[in-house]
């Protein structure tokens, strides 16, 4: 759990709010959403969202696994391999 702004919340929520934040959707869009399958996850969304999730959970994402980050649960794979338990 990460307490931010006074809430705590989970990796899972963060990561899912993250999503929704930057691409205007709604949590149920999520499941199955892939790079470029909407207008603004093109390159700029991609590298704003890794910038965020960078910051939202203090870690460096290597540019291979930026390159790799090509889904919603791809993500949560590479997450994973940082040490981040979503």
């Amino acid at each position: 759990m990460i307490k931010k702004r006074g809430i705590l919340m989970t990796n899972k929520e963060i990561y899912i709010k993250l999503f929704v934040t930057n691409f205007k959707l709604k949590p149920e869009e999520l499941p199955g959403l892939k790079y470029r399958s909407i207008k603004a996850w093109d390159s700029l969304g991609h590298m704003t969202l890794m910038e965020d999730m960078e910051e939202a959970f203090d870690i460096s994402i290597d540019t291979p696994d930026v390159l790799a980050f090509s889904s919603f649960e791809k993500g949560m794979d590479i997450l994973r391999k940082y040490g981040v338990d979503i």
